[in-house]
C-alpha cells in the first residue's frame, strides 16, 4: 500500500484491497466505489431520507440552510433503515482502516438536500486544515456522500477540485473560503460528479468543493457519513445517538466504530453543524 496509509496497515488486514483508492484520497482528495449498494437500498434511503426531511422543516432548527434553497440535516442512525449495511460495508470498512487506522470512529450522519433553485456555493473546504495535515500531509477525517438519486447534469451536481486538499493560504476565510482570485485555479480543476443510485464516494472535506445551480424542479438529497481518526475531534460538533435497544442489537464491529451516546429516548437533533458564508447564496 502507499506510505500514505495509516501505519501498521497492510492489504492483508483489509477487507478490500484498497491501494488505489488511498492513492485517490492522497492525490486527488476524493474516490468512489461505484455500484456498492443495490437500487433497492438506495430506493429505501431516499424514502428514509425524505421522512426525516419533512419532519426536520416542521420544527425550528431543525434543518440549517446551506444556501438559497440548500439544507443540511443531521440525523440519528436510527432514522435509515440500512445504517448497518453503510457502515459495515466491506469498501468503507476497508477506507477508514487504511487511511485512518484500526480505532476510527463514526461521528457524523446527516444529509444534504439542494432544492429547485439552490445556487453555486462559494468554493470551499468543510473545516480548517488540522495542523497533523498541514505539518504531515496526513488526513485525519473523511466524509462519505451516497445520493440517493441518480444525478443528472440540471440538478446541481457536487464540483470538486482535485488535489486541492492540501491549498493552505492565510487568505481562507475561517480557514475555509478561499478569496475569489483563487477561483481560476478552482475552476481550471473543476470536475462535476453524476453519481447514480448504488454509489458511494469518500473524500477529505479538505477537497475544494462546492454545490452547483438545480436548474430542475427535482431535489438531489445525498446521505453524508462523517468518520474521523484518532487524532480529529469532529464528534463535540455533532449530536448524533443511539437508544439501548438499539445499541445492543447492532454488531460488536460497529458498536466499536460509533462515537455517540446511548439513550433512553431520542430526541430530535437541533442543528449546529454551521458552515460560516454558504448562506451567502451565489458567489
Amino acid at each position: 500500500m502507499t506510505t500514505h496509509a495509516y501505519p501498521g496497515i497492510t492489504p492483508a488486514a483489509l477487507d478490500v484491497d484498497v491501494t488505489q483508492d488511498v492513492r485517490n484520497l492522497y492525490e486527488d482528495g476524493i474516490t468512489a466505489r461505484k455500484g456498492a449498494f443495490s437500487v433497492e437500498w438506495a430506493d429505501r434511503l431516499r424514502e428514509d431520507v425524505d421522512v426525516a426531511f419533512e419532519e426536520a422543516l416542521s420544527r425550528p432548527g431543525g434543518a440549517v440552510g446551506r444556501g438559497p434553497n440548500r439544507y443540511y440535516v443531521e440525523i440519528h442512525p436510527e432514522q435509515i433503515r440500512g445504517f448497518v449495511e453503510l457502515v459495515d460495508h466491506p469498501w468503507v470498512r476497508s477506507v477508514c482502516t487504511a487511511v485512518l487506522g484500526p480505532d476510527y470512529r463514526i461521528v457524523e450522519l446527516g444529509f444534504d438536500v439542494p432544492l429547485e433553485g439552490a445556487v453555486n456555493q462559494p468554493w470551499h473546504r468543510d473545516f480548517p486544515m488540522p495542523e497533523e495535515t498541514r505539518r504531515e500531509r496526513r488526513l485525519t477525517s473523511l466524509a462519505f456522500n451516497v445520493t440517493t438519486v441518480d444525478t443528472e447534469e440540471d440538478m446541481g451536481p457536487f464540483e470538486i477540485a482535485p488535489g486541492t486538499q492540501w491549498d493552505d493560504s492565510p487568505e481562507f476565510d475561517h480557514g475555509m473560503f478561499p478569496p475569489r482570485d483563487h477561483y481560476d485555479r478552482y475552476l481550471g480543476r473543476a470536475v462535476r460528479k453524476y453519481p447514480k443510485r448504488g454509489d458511494i464516494s469518500a473524500r477529505t472535506a479538505l477537497t475544494i468543493h462546492r454545490g452547483t445551480t438545480n436548474e430542475s424542479a427535482k431535489p438531489r438529497p445525498v446521505l453524508v457519513l462523517g468518520v474521523d481518526g484518532p487524532e480529529a475531534g469532529n464528534a463535540d460538533r455533532h449530536d448524533t445517538a443511539v437508544t439501548r435497544a438499539y445499541w445492543d442489537a447492532l454488531p460488536e464491529r460497529v458498536r466499536r466504530h460509533l462515537d455517540c451516546p446511548v439513550v433512553d429516548e431520542l430526541v430530535p437533533v437541533t442543528q449546529k453543524h454551521t458552515i460560516e458564508g454558504l448562506v451567502m447564496g451565489d458567489a
